[in-house]
């Protein structure tokens, strides 16, 4: 019987690539610091005609928490992807630039890329402590349904306060106080996911049985679609009782993809936009705000000096920019109000132009396509589903924040992950890329070679002496 290889090469293959991500990591990482100092400085020279002193602090404050982290994710996930860390740098540190930019454009509203800065210090501490404690992502599926109750507390905090301390701009989706404010949905989208890929795993079998066909797809039973209408008549409660339209539509979007990755039926796909679309008409006819919002965007023009201001200079501002951009510290962006945190992608675009803000969507596209990778590699099905909902959640929070700044979707109150003002979205999304650098590590670390155990057949005759 052929035993296992004993070739040393064998052995040591897989490990001659933790040296090549290492320095392809720390490269990039480089890069990403690089460019966001040189961005600095770009602005402090076109805006003030010098470089601020606190530049030198902020370069150095900035390099350590990359090389920090950088030395982590080598540590403790030496075989994740290089490329997550990088690209979450890239967006991070232009989202300090351009939250710096219009810092000195109304320097009356005060200092936030301090303060986003100290969110980014402690949203990597809950990066490097998910690395530390989530050694492996499988165990996650045995505290499912615990983070399932989590993430509907979590969701429904700001539903039961008062709204003295949890409406912002119509939307109860704060807890505020002592000056201090957290959004606590942040965090229970990453709950719910994590419980959706524990439960899609223990039911895809049942979910993936048909029932009839129609037009050439095959329809679930009708038992079967109680996951489905609960989370639909949880998405309506979050609008009715929140006021929230981002977060019921990135929760009901999330599942649907989810449960389409588990089961393979595009059927599910059917299903969840018809329940959107009957969600949507009963949302505009019952609830103002809603209609107010569908109203806005369809004619911004039309409500200039009211609810479609905000839209109307984001769209002056994406004009002015062209293609090429004003330049950093060229433009207007502080004409269009809350552009630090929910249009700072309309700052981007008149800044960057529309090459450059392209070139922002590809680093996130890129994100995401390491993400989901990470799932089509991944060895267990709780790992791919995972993996598959977390980096949807980052691209549909991107194409839904995007469809609002460009008026291709209406407004729904979302920020732009890991570039826009917010410290519970940063370190919610740190959090978030922290799962899938651990996903990654053990998608990409080399199996265990197993040895087969001597059969009883094959084991030599010995004869024993009495």
């Amino acid at each position: 019987m052929a035993g296992p290889s004993t070739d040393p090469r064998a052995a040591a293959a897989p490990g001659a690539t933790v040296p090549t991500r290492r320095g392809t990591e720390a490269l990039l990482l480089a890069f990403a610091v690089l460019l966001t100092l040189a961005a600095q400085c770009i602005v402090d020279l076109t805006v003030t005609g010098s470089l601020r002193p606190e530049l030198a602090t902020f370069g150095i404050w900035f390099t350590a928490l990359w090389t920090g982290a950088h030395l982590v994710v080598r540590r403790f996930a030496p075989y994740a992807d290089p490329l997550l860390l990088p690209c979450v740098a890239v967006l991070t540190g232009l989202g300090l630039v351009m939250i710096h930019r219009l810092d000195i454009a109304d320097p009356d509203a005060g200092s936030d890329a301090p303060v986003q800065l100290l969110w980014a210090t402690i949203g990597l501490v809950l990066f490097v402590a998910v690395l530390l404690t989530v050694r492996d992502h499988r165990l996650l599926s045995r505290y499912a349904y615990i983070l399932m109750l989590v993430g509907l507390v979590l969701l429904a905090i700001p539903a039961v306060l008062p709204a003295s301390i949890s409406e912002v701009y119509g939307a109860k989706l704060w807890i505020r106080v002592a000056g201090f404010s957290i959004q606590p949905g942040e965090f229970a989208k990453i709950c719910l996911v994590i419980f959706f890929a524990a439960y899609l795993v223990d039911k895809r079998d049942v979910l993936a049985l048909a029932s009839r066909k129609v037009m050439g797809l095959e329809f679930p039973r009708g038992r079967d679609l109680g996951p489905v209408i609960v989370v639909w008549v949880l998405s309506i409660l979050v609008l009715v009782f929140e006021r929230d339209l981002g977060s019921s539509l990135l929760l009901f979007g999330i599942f649907v993809v989810m449960i389409y990755v588990a089961t393979e039926r595009a059927s599910w796909v059917v299903i969840g936009l018809l329940m959107f679309a009957a969600g949507a008409t009963l949302a505009y006819n019952a609830f103002g705000h809603v209609q107010a919002r569908v109203d806005t965007w369809l004619d911004p023009f039309a409500y200039y000096d009211g609810s479609g201001y905000q839209v109307a200079q984001s769209l002056f501002g994406l004009g002015t920019g062209g293609l090429f951009g004003a330049g950093l510290g060229g433009g207007r962006p502080d004409a269009v109000p809350i552009a630090k945190s929910d249009f700072i992608g309309s700052a981007v675009g008149e800044e960057l132009g529309l090459f450059g803000l392209a070139a922002v969507i590809m680093v996130y596209l890129i994100l995401v396509e390491r993400g989901l990778r990470t799932s089509l590699i991944v060895r267990d099905p709780f790992g791919k589903l995972l993996a598959a909902g977390l980096s949807f959640a980052v691209a549909w929070q991107l194409f839904v924040v995007l469809g609002g700044v460009t008026g291709l979707l209406p407004l729904t109150g979302l920020t732009t992950p890991f570039l826009a003002y917010g410290g519970s979205s940063l370190v919610a999304n740190f959090g978030l890329v922290a799962l899938l650098v651990r996903i990654s590590d053990a998608a990409r670390r080399p199996a265990t070679p197993h040895v087969a155990p001597q059969r009883l057949t094959d084991a030599p005759t010995e004869v024993v002496q009495p």
